[in-house]
């Protein structure tokens, strides 16, 4: 079973970047399809990102598209977040997801916190 550990998080003002990082554990990470959530406070949990497992094919929400990008580093079992033009309504609570068998994302991560200010 993969674990999920994220990291990156913090406060950024509006127009700044951040990186988050994914560290996976588990040696069959690279067959997994990997991706991103994300949760403001009193809203439900939304799909950010994902990544094939092959690193070649991914989507974005298209509150995100153009300015986050997803990645994955498989020999490092990595998998990356760059948000650039932030904005306020991007402060959420960030999470890695991996999905291993094409059934849904079933594994996740803690959690980490982005806060976009003005």
């Amino acid at each position: 079973q993969v674990q999920l550990v994220e990291s990156g998080g913090g406060l950024v003002q509006a127009g700044g970047s951040l990186r988050l990082s994914c560290a996976a554990s588990g040696r069959t990470f690279s067959s997994y399809r990997m991706g991103w959530f994300r949760q403001a406070p009193g809203k439900e949990r939304e799909f950010v990102n994902s990544i094939r497992m092959s690193g070649g094919i991914t989507y974005s929400a298209s509150s995100v598209k153009g300015r986050f990008t997803i990645s994955r580093d498989n020999a490092k079992t990595m998998v990356y977040l760059q948000m650039n033009s932030l904005k306020p309504e991007d402060t959420a609570v960030y999470f890695c997801v991996a999905d291993p068998n094409g059934s849904g994302w079933s594994i996740w991560g803690q959690g980490t916190q982005v806060t976009v200010s003005w």
